[in-house]
C-alpha cells in the first residue's frame, strides 16, 4: 500500500466531510485584508497543506495565491510570471515592501507640503526653477535607483 492509499483510507475513515470543506471554503474565500501579505501567506500555506487534493498542480496553487491578492501587487506578481510558489510570495513580499515605502514617502512629503518645512520646500522650488538644483541618481541597497535632488 502507498502513502496516498493509506493517507486517502485515513482520511476517509476518520475526518467526516463536513470538516474537510470548512478549510477548502475558507481557501477558496481566502483574500488579503489591507496588505497583510505575511498573514495571507501564512494561512494559504496551512490551508493548501490541509486541502492537498484541492491542487492537482502547482500551477493551480499559484494561481489561487496571486488570485487573493490585491490588485496593486496582483499585477506585479503576475507580470514575474511565476514558476514556483515560492517565487510568488517573493514578488508578493517584494512589492508589499515597495507599497509601504511609497505610502510611508507619501505621508511624509504630505506633513512636508503643510507642516513646519514649507519654507524649506519653497526655497529648494525657487532655486530648482534658477537652475542651482542638479538631479543626481544614487544606488540604494535594494538595487533600485532613486532620484534624488542635491543642492549645486
Amino acid at each position: 500500500m502507498t502513502w496516498t492509499d493509506l493517507k486517502k483510507k485515513m482520511t476517509d475513515k476518520y475526518c467526516p466531510r463536513s470538516e474537510i470543506k470548512k478549510p477548502k471554503i475558507e481557501l477558496w474565500n481566502l483574500n488579503v485584508k489591507g496588505i497583510d501579505v505575511l498573514g495571507y501567506n501564512r494561512r494559504f500555506q496551512e490551508l493548501a497543506l490541509l486541502c492537498v487534493r484541492m491542487f492537482s498542480k502547482e500551477s493551480d496553487k499559484i494561481e489561487k495565491y496571486v488570485g487573493g491578492l490585491p490588485d496593486m501587487i496582483h499585477g506585479s506578481v503576475m507580470a514575474s510570471r511565476p514558476k514556483t510558489m515560492q517565487d510568488a510570495i517573493e514578488m508578493a513580499m517584494i512589492s508589499t515592501d515597495k507599497i509601504k515605502i511609497t505610502r510611508k514617502r507619501s505621508k511624509i512629503w504630505g506633513k512636508q507640503e503643510r507642516g513646519t518645512e514649507r519654507g524649506e520646500i519653497d526655497n529648494l522650488r525657487i532655486k530648482e526653477q534658477e537652475g542651482m538644483v542638479k538631479n543626481v541618481t544614487s544606488r540604494h541597497p535594494i538595487g533600485q535607483e532613486k532620484q534624488g535632488m542635491t543642492r549645486g
